[in-house]
């Protein structure tokens, strides 16, 4: 399909094609990267990891040569880090990158978690956070070793859920790594050190300008995108979303339905038509859910309810064809054995089977 012209003295239109094609170019997969896996974590704004393979999985779609030992030593030296971010959702991010990142949520998913419950009050979250930074300073602790605590203090054990709302708590190595994926070791995340920056917006993270910075990584990672796209993704209101739009240099696209589109300054458009490859991606990856999603129409209506369940929190795994999801695998008796949800082009299937193999060959380290 190809892109609509510009009207003069309106913005440009990006047809659905087109907005498909810049969203896998930012999210590194039209072309694998060179990068690093920390530098590809904060290039993509994150991975959303509720299972802990899901980054190794994420970054071996986007990344050349990625292996898994290099995300595990970045993960075990403090480089990454997987915390609660986004959406109150566990992500796999660069460590510089969490500061700002959990700056940005923090007042909302208070609120929000806050709302959501009939227990624990503003008054019992602080108490029991206060607790927590004292039984981690002396280092990291399972989550059932921290609950029982908190019940011999006399605080509330069912704050637990919530409390990394209120203390800064990462996932502790080797637990959450591909090795051993259950996530259940917290420690405090470190502070990073006096005069550091982030990607972009140094160590000034007032929630104000940490919401700015998150927005823009957003538009540069996902975008174009809608305000309403923004605050899906952060998990704020389109209020708070439009006011650190405003902080930031913009430029305007519409959508084929008339949407407003903002965009960063020279961030990817790539033609409409540009080739898409084969990628196998682990579940929630977040290139499949949100805003850009919709409009992206990445997942095709007809087989949404193949990919996301209705009655629990699960993804399946899928690939990718024409930049599309077209299918679904899973790896067993050691080999990825994939299922298309319509018949293939002979050229589509060898292209599936290509990566599928290249995916097994990763999986077993040959």
């Amino acid at each position: 399909m190809r892109q609509t012209a510009p009207v003069p003295g309106r913005e440009r239109v990006l047809t659905d094609d087109a907005c498909l094609r810049a969203l896998l170019a930012r999210q590194l997969l039209l072309e694998r990267s060179t990068l690093t896996p920390v530098r590809a974590l904060e290039r993509v704004c994150g991975l959303q990891t509720q299972h802990a393979p899901s980054g190794y999985l994420g970054l071996h779609a986007r990344v050349e040569g990625f292996e898994r030992a290099d995300l595990t030593a970045a993960l075990t030296r403090g480089r990454a880090v997987q915390a609660w971010a986004m959406r109150s959702t566990i992500h796999m991010l660069a460590a510089r990158d969490r500061p700002v990142f959990a700056d940005a949520v923090r007042d909302g998913q208070r609120v929000a978690w806050l709302r959501a419950r009939t227990g624990p009050t503003g008054e019992d979250m602080s108490a029991a956070a206060e607790a927590v930074r004292g039984h981690l300073a002396d280092g990291p602790l399972r989550q059932a070793e921290i609950t029982a605590r908190l019940g011999s203090d006399g605080l509330r054990a069912d704050a637990f859920p919530g409390l990394q709302h209120w203390v800064d708590l990462v996932r502790v190595p080797p637990a959450g790594t591909w090795e051993t994926p259950r996530a259940h070791v917290y420690g405090l995340a470190p502070r990073p050190p006096a005069g550091a920056e982030t990607a972009g917006a140094g160590t000034a993270t007032d929630p104000d300008a940490a919401r700015t910075e998150l927005v823009r990584r957003y538009l540069r990672a996902f975008g174009p995108a809608t305000a309403q796209d923004v605050a899906r993704f952060a998990g704020f209101g389109v209020g708070t979303a439009r006011t650190a739009l405003a902080g930031l240099e913009l430029r305007r696209f519409h959508d084929e339905r008339g949407a407003e589109l903002l965009d960063v300054p020279r961030a990817p458009l790539p033609d409409a038509a540009s080739p898409a490859p084969v990628r196998f991606l682990g579940p929630f990856d977040a290139v499949l859910l949100l805003g850009h999603a919709a409009r992206t129409r990445i997942v095709p209506a007809p087989f949404r309810s193949r990919v996301f369940a209705t009655t629990m929190p699960r993804s399946t795994p899928t690939f990718l064809v024409d930049g599309r999801v077209a299918g679904t695998w899973a790896h067993r008796d050691g080999r990825i054995a994939w299922e298309p949800f319509t018949d293939l082009a002979p050229r589509d299937r060898r292209a599936v089977d290509e990566e599928a193999e290249r995916l097994r060959a990763w999986w077993v380290g040959t």
